[in-house]
């Protein structure tokens, strides 16, 4: 009997191949790849090592390259220690990051290779570079800061709105009480007046109106009308003077048409155009408006137009009807057999109007001025905000008899503006009260007149 063609023989061959594919496969399957081929080991510190389970995977670039043998302590911190594949391609610049894998708090390794150019990792080393950028706690201390200075914001806040006026926060908030209180006591009572400036200005505004419409022959249609047909004749003529020219008749066409000259007429040609081109940019805006005085219970009205060449800068002139007038004062000496008296005489002129020309400098939203203001040498500033529709202005005036104006004026719409406050807050002028005062204007541009006149049908 052939013993390899027996039984027993072949049913132990096929037990030796079942136990080496089993064994196989438990190599295979095991977390431990401290079983199969070469590996290096390392280790690092770190200070939380909370979601890290030793023989969880360590991952470069997403792939699992080894795990962790063993979680320990030492001097405080916790010792992480790693075992690497053979191949991995670490150097002494390698760094760890602790990466979450989910929102459940469990962690992996990650390895951020290093310079290649740098000595190769061994064996036992320590990994100094370590970033701890998954620590739910560090997060939840950071929200918690946050959460702590909006509270306290909070508190302040409400302690404000409270009354409480030892922190600054409630210090504004009363003087804005205070402010909004004052504003209403001062316009309490003075509705009648309000409503008398408001029909000044709209009558202003009617005359206006009519003199645009007038249609008579000496109405601005009419003075339109002729002004075009001249245009025409003008331009008509201009266009047969550029013909003869463009032939090369008469002395100014011969000096076009000669080469020599061209170079230096089209330089001159240039500058003149630059030169109407910087005129073309020139703004004019008209401004006119009326305070009524309320100590005075008299009316000031004011028409002024400004003439701005750029951005920088501007040119104000103006005329102010004043119903107070204009007080002159006159020293005499009179001499009576030796005796000197000197007489001090005070005159009133009630119908005089007075003269503002002043020069004005801008820097973004702010303004200073100077010049003659209300007949007498003055200078003031102007400060915008809410997108420049509040104007906050301070003028101070005839230093002799030192008279310091501040204003408050607001643009509503299209042009039409409310204003408030106070004269002679020097209180130098002679016979003038300190004086506060309410009104309202009207402000032109050119855009606005341009829109006036292509409404026109003319």
């Amino acid at each position: 009997m052939n013993f390899f063609s027996a039984p027993e023989f072949k049913v132990g061959i096929l037990v030796l191949v079942i136990a080496g594919i089993i064994a196989g496969m438990a190599l295979s399957v095991s977390s431990d790849s401290s079983y199969l081929g070469e590996h290096k080991n390392a280790w690092f510190l770190i200070d939380d090592a909370s979601g890290l389970i030793e023989k969880s995977g360590v991952r470069m670039a997403g792939i699992r390259v080894g795990q962790i043998q063993k979680i320990g302590l030492e001097n405080g911190q916790a010792k992480i220690e790693m075992m690497l594949d053979g191949d991995v391609p670490v150097t002494k610049s390698v760094r760890i990051e602790i990466r979450p894998n989910g929102i459940l708090g469990d962690k992996h390794v990650e390895l951020i290779a290093g310079d290649p150019r740098d000595p190769p990792l061994r064996s036992g080393e320590q990994i100094l570079v370590v970033d701890d950028r998954a620590s739910v706690d560090k997060v939840i201390a950071e929200v918690s800061k946050i959460t702590q200075s909006l509270n306290a914001v909070v508190l302040n806040i409400k302690a404000a709105t409270e009354g409480d006026t030892d922190k600054p926060l409630g210090k504004i908030v009363s003087n804005v009480a205070r402010i909004t209180d004052d504003l209403a006591e001062m316009t309490q009572g003075q509705k009648e007046n309000v409503g008398e400036i408001l029909a000044n200005l709209r009558e202003t505004t009617d005359t206006i109106n009519d003199l645009v419409n007038d249609e008579g022959s000496d109405g601005l249609r009419a003075t339109w009308d002729r002004t075009l047909t001249r245009i025409d004749k003008s331009l008509a003529n201009v266009e047969a003077v550029t013909a003869k020219i463009a032939k090369g008749e008469g002395t100014i066409g011969k000096l076009i048409n000669d080469e020599t000259t061209v170079e230096g007429l089209n330089t001159a040609i240039a500058g003149v155009n630059g030169m109407l081109d910087a005129g073309s940019k020139i703004q004019t805006s008209f401004d006119v408006h009326s305070n009524y005085l309320m100590s005075s219970s008299t009316a000031k009205t004011f028409l002024s137009v400004q003439i701005q060449p750029g951005l920088d800068r501007y040119y104000e002139l103006g005329v102010v009807d004043d119903a107070v007038g204009v007080v002159e004062t006159a020293t005499n000496t009179i001499n009576n057999n030796g005796t000197v008296t000197t007489v001090r005489e005070e005159r009133r002129f009630d119908n005089r109007l007075k003269i503002n020309a002043l020069f004005a400098k801008n820097f973004y939203d702010f303004t200073v001025k100077g010049g003659v203001i209300e007949n007498r040498g003055g200078v003031g500033a102007d400060l915008f905000a809410f997108k420049r529709k509040l104007k906050l202005s301070l003028e101070a005036f005839d230093f002799a008899n030192l008279n310091v104006r501040a204003t408050a004026r607001y643009s509503l719409v299209s042009g039409i503006y409310v204003a408030a406050g106070g004269e002679n807050l020097a209180d130098k002028v002679p016979g003038r009260p300190v004086d506060a005062f309410v009104g309202a204007g009207l402000f032109l541009t050119n855009d606005d007149l341009k829109l006036l006149l292509t409404r026109m049908p003319f």
